[in-house]
Formats: C-alpha cells, structure tokens, sequence
C-alpha cells in the first residue's frame, strides 16, 4: 500500500518558544520554520512573542526584530523593503507573498511563516532559486534584432506600444506565482513555469524585438509552455497584481494563429 506522508528527515518538527520579556503589550505569535542542513536535523517550527507596540507594521519588521533582538541565527533575504526587490517572497498565513508589504494587523491569528513552497531550501526561509533564474534565462530576456539601430537615436516605439510591455515588464522575479503553481511543483524540470513565460511574453510583444519566430519555436513543447492548465493560482498570488495566466493564454494564443 502506498504511504503518502514526508520520508522521516523531512517532517516538521516543534521547536523553541520564545516567550516575551515580562510586561510587554500587544503580543503577536508568530511561527517561522527552521531547517539548517548543515545539522542534519529535521525541520522544525520555532514560535516568537513580538511586542507590537515595539516593532513596525509589516511581517519583515517582525522577523528583523526577531532576528535583531532575539535569535541571530534566523535566516532569510531582504533588501529593498518597498516590494521593488522581491527578496522577501515567502509563504505568510498558507499564501506567497513579499514580508515586506504584508501588514502584521491583515494576518489573523498566529503568523505563519514559511519559505516559498516545493523549492529546495537552503536555509530557513530561503529557497533555492537556482533552477528559477536558469529558466528565466533559457527565455533570452533581452532585445534580439537583426537590423542595425538608427544612428541618430534609439529604436522608438509608438505609446499604444509601450504600453504593452508595461505590466509583464513590472515582474519583480520574487518567485511567488512558480512557487503557488501545481504544474510547477510537479513538473519543475520541464515547464518554464509562470514568471518565465511572463518575461517570454513581455519580449514576444515588443514591437522593436525582431526574434517572434524563434522565441514562439522555443516554446512551442508539450511541457515548457502547454504544461499550464490556467489554475490561475499564479495571478492569485501575484504581489504586483500582475496577470501571468492572462500571458500565457495569450502566448497560447499567437502561437495557434501563427498555424493557420
């Protein structure tokens, strides 16, 4: 009979309780998960009480103070703290999301932190985003021409255009809608996934890329484009409100007009 449960290494185990220092006011719970390879441990899920009223608004203030003041051995990537940067992408109260803009006031109950789902991780809340970038390159994210540029400016483009290129230009590479993705956790090896098609979609429609034909040819493969089923769990989890589903159908789409 088959046994669908995490081999013994891998299940979570209960950690540290970090209590609050006496005569603290508002108290937060928040419950981040710890894995340290290099231990050989399992993974487990400390608990931290946050004073609220002696920290900041977001879940990343939360963790910086965390890791400032209470445990310097938490681990994870930050950087911009103005959701441009997209380092902080990690799964808050079962949802991917960056730290950065998610109010601690909009989660309820205990917050529940974990690193983004089905990748590798390296240490505590960080992922491995190695396989992520590789695919994001294999799409040729960058302005492919034959014709040489004018000589006296920069290839232009009408507003109509521009405008585009503007949303699947805005993705932040955060990971967050591969990682929300059931196609992606199970066939993580082959299909390009959300982020990377976005980006493939974003040069398909610029009107200065002269490399349609072979980027359409590159993505024309059961699995690197047809393995999405428009779950649609990638715009859901989108913090930029961006719409990779929306692109890939429209991917799908040129490439089904361009046979006939």
């Amino acid at each position: 009979m088959a046994e669908f449960r995490l081999p013994p290494n891998s299940r979570i185990k209960k950690g540290q309780h970090h209590a609050a220092e006496n005569g603290s006011g508002r108290l937060r719970t928040f419950a981040v998960y710890r894995y340290d390879p290099s231990t050989g441990d399992n993974p487990r899920v400390d608990t931290y009480e946050v004073d609220l009223d002696e920290c900041g608004p977001m879940v990343l203030d939360a963790l910086i103070k965390i890791k400032d003041e209470v445990d310097s051995t938490l681990t994870f990537r930050r950087s911009c703290r103005e959701g441009i940067c997209g380092s902080c992408a990690m799964n808050v109260d079962g949802s991917n999301t960056l730290a950065c803009i998610l109010a601690i006031e909009d989660v309820k109950g205990d917050v529940k932190i974990y690193p983004l789902p089905h990748m590798p991780v390296v240490k505590d809340l960080v992922p491995d985003l190695t396989n992520f970038y590789a695919q994001y390159a294999a799409v040729k994210p960058w302005l492919q021409t034959r014709t040489p540029p004018p000589p006296d400016h920069e290839r232009l483009q009408s507003k109509a255009d521009q405008e585009l290129i503007d949303e699947p230009a805005a993705c932040i590479l955060c990971a967050c809608c591969s990682t929300a993705c059931p196609s992606y956790w199970w066939n993580s090896d082959r299909f390009l996934g959300p982020a990377a098609l976005l980006a493939a979609y974003r040069w398909l429609v610029d009107s200065r890329d002269e490399a349609t034909g072979e980027r359409l040819d590159d993505l024309e493969d059961p699995f690197r484009l047809y393995r999405c089923h428009t779950i649609m769990n990638c715009t859901q989890s989108c913090p930029k409100g961006l719409n990779p589903a929306k692109a890939i159908a429209e991917t799908k789409k040129m490439l089904a007009e361009r046979r006939y």
